[in-house]
């Protein structure tokens, strides 16, 4: 008889330095050990370290098991018992890959283990690399054929550099192990995926991409990385869409649990090993791999809908029927992790552009999920504190909450920008808008956003207008192109052309998709589409671009 126990994901690889590497797995089951074993003949072997996410839940809206329709089998968020196993792997030889396999021993004795892989420590400098830019999977629809070209096209890519939005709901577990669709997030970095498009009445399945077995994965967080308030009587949509801002929380419910009473990133915490900083934060980090030094930042804010209707919190207003409930308001757009000038954040990011680390480094790229410069919705608003203006009657009733947000005082752009550019960073990686546009800034720094992997919403570009601006836009609402006047670059080898056979500047596609690969070697960084609804055409290398370096 079949044994139901199983690992819940193949091992991946994280956070290597040059002699070190962490590999981990995921289980539905305590057990009675975890090990890695590697080396020649798999003769050495680590035990793990384990905890286990308790955030991570199964709500009404899960798809996953015999849920497929909503509440069907939950009504309610309830906690999934799932362990996280993590290996240390240390004294590792610079430059060695070796092979490993990990293996989890249950409670009944039985041993269950993964298929050999291999592994490297950080590769050390003048190694060339091949490193996948990715971002907003979110489990949509073109994530598993994505990957699985990727990894068709590629025979090895050595790191993933992921600009947020893995999931869609941080603490729905299915959405990272196995929504019963077929494409949660491991199983199509894993090549275990089973996501089936139709076109033209054919079905092909897709499997997704064997990557981040043999290749370390580098995340950062995104809007959809955030939890708000916890509260289990909520769907986990519910909460997911119920932050509010701490300094809010704290006047409501004093310093006692804040981060439940606010919002959290605990479950993307427990899901991978983040290096945490000098200032004792798990949210921005840098990292050394190989030529490169990559600095991820925590640039994200909270997406509302652009109006208050349906008692959504809005963007720009708070529900007419919430109006005398400020415990119900949602507070604009709030920022999560203040990028500011004289911030922690923004003090540490100075002193890291200072450091030996980056000053040495051939590559620096910085990564993270809110887009400087692009034609997609997402950068309207700006990217600042929402201004509250609070209108009342005369006898003191509140009429209206309303809330501006000065263009001018845009943090990524009036603060971080000068900064990488001063500090000549070559590349800024984000993603957020789910399309794919570059930009070229005067002094030559290149912005990249290839988040082109599932559903997109469309390019400000030309005729087509940014949806939804509040009535009363002005020049703090950019209805089309980039609102912070750079133009868009056309891709450099081949476009897609409009109806008047002109080129265009982006792909805003739901059946292209597109991923983009750093040749270290080369210094050059190559996109890629797939027509989904042509399964038996080719990848076509679309753009490419050189990033300088100084002699």
């Amino acid at each position: 008889m079949k044994s139901p126990l199983r690992l819940l994901t193949e091992p991946f690889l994280q956070f290597p330095t040059p002699t070190s590497i962490r590999v981990v797995w995921f289980t539905e089951f305590m057990g009675d050990g975890h090990a890695v074993s590697y080396g020649s003949n798999l003769l050495e072997s680590v035990f793990t370290k384990n905890i286990r996410p308790i955030h991570l839940r199964e709500d009404q809206q899960s798809r996953v098991g015999k849920q497929t329709a909503d509440e069907q089998v939950y009504s309610y968020p309830v906690l999934r018992e799932i362990w996280r196993h993590e290996a240390h792997l240390t004294d590792l030889t610079p430059g060695k890959r070796i092979s490993y396999r990990i293996t989890s021993i249950a409670e009944n004795n039985e041993l269950i283990s993964s298929r050999t892989f291999t592994l490297e420590p950080a590769p050390l400098p003048g190694k060339p690399l091949k490193i996948l830019l990715t971002s907003d999977h979110q489990i949509k629809p073109m994530v598993a054929a994505n990957l699985q070209k990727v990894r068709e096209t590629f025979k090895r890519i050595d790191a993933v550099f992921f600009a947020g939005d893995l999931v869609n709901i941080p603490d729905r577990a299915s959405e990272w192990f196995d929504d019963n669709r077929g494409n949660a997030f491991f199983p199509c970095f894993q090549g275990r995926a089973k996501y089936v498009m139709n076109s033209d009445g054919e079905e092909k399945t897709y499997k997704g991409g064997q990557i981040i077995q043999n290749a370390p994965i580098f995340p950062c967080i995104g809007n959809h990385e955030v939890m708000g308030r916890f509260n289990t009587g909520k769907s986990l949509n519910e909460e997911f869409n119920d932050t509010i801002p701490r300094h809010v929380a704290q006047k409501l419910y004093g310093e006692r649990t804040l981060e439940y009473n606010s919002f959290n990133t605990n479950t993307f915490e427990k899901i991978f090993s983040l290096p945490e900083t000098d200032t004792g934060e798990k949210g921005y980090y840098a990292v050394s791999f190989g030529d490169i030094r990559l600095i991820v930042l925590y640039v994200t804010n909270m997406w509302r809908y652009p109006t208050a209707e349906n008692s959504r919190r809005g963007k720009y207003a708070e529900p007419q029927e919430e109006l005398n409930n400020p415990q119900n308001w949602g507070y604009g757009q709030h920022i999560y992790e203040p990028i500011a000038k004289g911030s922690t954040q923004y003090n540490w990011l100075v002193k890291e552009l200072n450091s030996v680390e980056y000053q040495q480094a051939k590559y620096k790229i910085v990564m993270f999920h809110h887009p400087p410069h692009t034609l997609g919705d997402n950068i309207v608003p700006a990217y600042t504190d929402p201004v509250q203006i609070i209108e009342k009657d005369k006898k003191g009733n509140v009429t209206s909450v309303r809330y501006e947000y000065p263009k001018e005082k845009d943090y990524i752009n009036r603060d971080l920008i000068p900064l990488l550019e001063k500090a000549k960073v070559q590349l800024v990686f984000y993603g957020h808008s789910h399309l794919w546009n570059r930009f070229v800034s005067p002094s030559g720094m290149h912005f990249l956003e290839s988040s082109n992997v599932g559903n997109s919403y469309g390019a400000a570009y030309r005729d087509r207008k940014r949806s939804s601006l509040p009535d009363n836009h002005n020049d703090n609402y950019t209805k089309t192109g980039d609102p912070y006047g750079l133009k868009p670059v056309v891709p450099a080898i081949a476009p897609l052309f409009d109806e008047n056979g002109q080129p265009l500047p982006y792909i805003s596609s739901n059946e292209i998709t597109v991923f983009s690969v750093f040749d270290t070697e080369q210094g050059t960084i190559s996109s890629y589409r797939f027509d989904t609804s042509k399964p038996e055409s080719e990848v076509i290398k679309f753009d490419e671009f050189h990033l300088t370096v100084d002699s």
